[in-house]
């Protein structure tokens, strides 16, 4: 449902812009979702009894574009039954061979400009995917666990007490460390203790990084296994040991608990520290995990050699793009959290362990490379295409890198790269810079940030002039919805019941800025009556109009003696409405502009002025006023909802050869139309209609039955007003004389109601 808010919201503003007169394009496309596809593919195929590794890599691959062609069209199929107004003919996906050459292109480039480098750090693992993550896919969340006190021998005699929350990862512990200013261990200068189980020597080092009121204040050192202790094993010149498989099970490092899980191994090394009095005890203590965004799986810091890109100075001049208002975010709050993001930047982790995406154009030199260790530079060959001989020493023993780029490396180039570029395009100039961004909060670090720089970095300019961050959908009770919580409602079975016009209206008409979005199917009902309402206001209006009758616009000025106070009621609420849409769109107040136009059709034109209208509809003021109000509502209203507005349009009399209502324009705005005068006086009316009609009904007097009614107002205009347009309050009230005076006395045996300025007796 999340992405049709998204979708919806972006039709909207194309279908907004066209009307407007723009050269509006919103082009579809796709992302090849490299982990959440690869992850789709392989449960796939464990269902045949079959694997990747047994496939090969060219077979692997084969099965995943099968897969692609047989559900890849599946988002915008669902984006055509939304109703979005995409150019289908521009569709893109990521692994396009244009997109590709640009990935390839980008990759050289910031190489060759020695922003992407490989090294051996500390990086977000997901032993479920197998594959490294950036810091953004690893999403931290509290859980609820433990910190486990445990005793270290000190040899010579004695014991420290280490606190950790993962004993697991004392199998690859290459020291202990205190706080220098720590005086309870400074006797400790000198010596050595030893790792529980396993009697490995472990240094004792001193460092101010650690926190000395943090559990024991002695922190176990895992180098391989955690981004402080890597800081640490760098600082220290400790030499570091990883005891965990890709898989997250224990390696030949891990001694007898070697083939385990992570987590069962943490229950069996406790247990055996138990049995050898090493183990003091265990505390509940709520932390922050990462997880990883696509499986969820619990993630492990794992020293890695992985590809990086270098982000501070491509980060530098999008930061100050954001700054300096160039692009400006709604609502305005996500301005902040961009900033303190990109100030404090960490370089990007760009390389995954798995085979569908944009292989990493790197080639190695067996010769030069040997045991993954670079004997010399010109062993790493970067290349569009796989090289015949290395340059260096003319070896034909050449191998590409086994790893992909991360799908968001293709992803930041959108805004330039579906436009052709490398190459200097019509359309790339034309169109570049866009000028507005919808997204969801949560990717505004993966993909919004990562735009904002790529457009700097290789346009020169932003991406994008506005960015508009909607809420995230949640059901009734406040749960983000999600397919795990079984929770979720499928815009289709909504389409299906409701349609889309109903599911667009509903959603959008509660969406309000930097507001999350609460959704159950029963508000839905509220874009279903709406249509419903609209298709059968339509429906009466259309029934009764005589073309011939249409055809003189006797609305083009507002002191036109043959329209009423009601005709020029409602156009002068039209044209107010107008306005406060165009506006409530222009500063990304969707809601507002929804509910200013349901407000308009359904209690000012069907609940008012077709009552009214029906005692003079076959007048030519009446027939024009009709028509003229339909039109142009439906014309207002057709970026939100545009299947209906577009079967009634296409139903109604016409006088110009347009093929559908998305190709006209909005109705032109007038500003002499709008009067307070005539809203003052209409409204008076509407008042005196209301207050006798709940005056009958609280007094239980039959529809059929015409009451006399006396009126006593405070002012001296009122009067004047409600004899002049007396048929209106006689019609809908169900008054057979009315008397009104600023002396009236109240009638015997009369009841009664007070508004505004007005007693009111019947």
């Amino acid at each position: 449902m999340g992405h049709a808010l998204n979708n919806t919201i972006q039709d909207i503003y194309i279908r907004f812009k066209k009307m407007q007169g723009f050269e509006a394009l919103w082009m579809p496309g796709t992302d090849h979702a490299g982990i959440a596809t690869q992850n789709v593919v392989e449960k796939k195929l464990a269902s045949e009894g079959k694997n990747k590794e047994s496939l090969g890599r060219e077979g692997f691959l084969k099965e995943v574009w099968k897969w692609r062609e047989e559900y890849g069209s599946t988002i915008i199929n669902q984006l055509k039954r939304l109703g979005c107004s995409c150019d289908w003919t521009k569709t893109r996906f990521t692994m396009d061979k244009g997109l590709s050459d640009a990935v390839l292109e980008v990759f050289i480039r910031l190489y060759k400009k020695n922003l992407i480098y490989r090294g051996h750090y500390i990086i977000n693992w997901c032993p479920r995917c197998k594959t490294a993550l950036s810091d953004e896919e690893a999403q931290h969340r509290d859980v609820n666990g433990m910190l486990y006190h445990i005793k270290y021998p000190v040899e010579g005699g004695g014991h420290v007490v280490v606190a950790t929350t993962r004993p697991e990862t004392m199998l690859g512990d290459v020291a202990v460390c205190v706080n220098p200013k720590d005086k309870r261990y400074k006797h400790l200068k000198g010596k050595t203790a030893v790792l529980p189980i396993l009697n490995r020597k472990l240094k004792i080092i001193f460092d101010k990084k650690v926190d000395p009121k943090f559990g024991t204040g002695i922190l176990k050192v895992t180098p391989a296994h955690d981004p402080v202790d890597f800081e640490l094993g760098n600082i220290h010149k400790l030499e570091p040991i990883n005891m965990m498989n890709a898989d997250g099970t224990i390696n030949e490092a891990g001694g007898d608990f070697k083939g385990m899980d992570r987590l069962e191994a943490r229950e069996a090394i406790i247990e055996e520290l138990k049995e050898r009095d090493l183990f003091v005890k265990s505390e509940p203590h709520k932390h922050a995990v990462g997880h990883c965004y696509r499986c969820h799986t619990m993630v492990e810091p794992r020293l890695s050699k992985q590809w990086f890109v270098k982000m501070k100075s491509l980060a530098k001049p999008a930061l100050e793009a954001v700054k300096k208002g160039k692009i400006k975010f709604y609502p305005k709050r996500w301005t902040k959290v961009y900033i303190n993001w990109m100030e404090n930047i960490r370089d990007w982790c760009i390389s995954r362990q798995i085979w569908w995406g944009h292989r990493i154009p790197v080639y190695y030199c067996r010769k030069c490379v040997q045991n993954d260790k670079i004997q010399n530079e010109e062993g790493i060959i970067v290349s569009r295409i796989k090289p015949d001989r290395c340059p260096h020493c003319g070896s034909t023993e050449i191998e590409q890198d086994p790893d992909v780029l991360d799908t968001w490396f293709s992803s930041w180039l959108w805004p330039f790269s579906t436009f052709g570029w490398p190459e200097k395009t019509e359309e790339l100039k034309y169109f570049y810079p866009t000028n507005v961004l919808v997204t969801a909060q949560e990717i505004i670090f993966f993909w919004v940030a990562r735009m904002i720089m790529a457009g700097m970095e290789f346009m020169k300019d932003i991406p994008f002039e506005d960015v508009y961050i909607h809420g995230t959908v949640r059901d009734d009770t406040g749960t983000k919805m999600s397919k795990s919580l079984g929770n979720i409602i499928d815009p289709i079975d909504v389409i299906n019941q409701f349609g889309s016009d109903a599911l667009r209206f509903s959603i959008i008409s509660i969406t309000a800025q930097g507001q999350d979005v609460f959704l159950s199917p029963e508000k839905f009902k509220v874009g279903r009556n709406f249509a419903n309402k609209l298709w059968n206001a339509s429906r009466f209006v259309m029934m009764n109009l005589k073309e011939e009758s249409i055809k003189k616009d006797l609305c083009r000025a507002p002191d036109d003696p043959a329209l009423t106070l009601a005709d020029k009621w409602i156009l002068s609420r039209f044209y107010e409405m107008l306005g406060d849409f165009t506006k409530s769109l222009t500063i990304y107040r969707i809601n507002d502009a929804a509910n200013r136009i349901y407000e308009f059709v359904w209690h000012e034109f069907c609940d008012w002025y077709l009552e009214i209208a029906k005692s003079t509809i076959t007048q030519p003021h009446t027939q024009v006023t009709l028509y003229r109000i339909l039109e142009k509502s439906l014309r207002v209203l057709h970026p939100i909802m545009p299947f209906i507005t577009e079967d009634i349009w296409q139903r109604l009399p016409r006088e110009h050869d347009a093929d559908s209502i998305m190709i006209t324009n909005l109705p032109r705005m007038q500003k002499e139309f709008i009067s307070k005068k005539v809203d003052s006086e209409m409204k008076l009316l509407i008042d005196v209609i209301q207050a006798i009609r709940n005056l009958r009904a609280t007094s239980h007097i039959k529809h059929d039955k015409q009451v006399d009614v006396f009126i006593k107002a405070k002012k001296k205009n009122i009067p004047s007003i409600l004899n002049a347009n007396i048929t209106y309050i006689n019609k809908l009230a169900r008054v057979g004389n009315l008397n009104a005076s600023t002396r009236m006395k109240k009638p015997p045996h009369s009841a009664v109601s007070i508004i505004d300025n007005m007693e009111i007796f019947i």
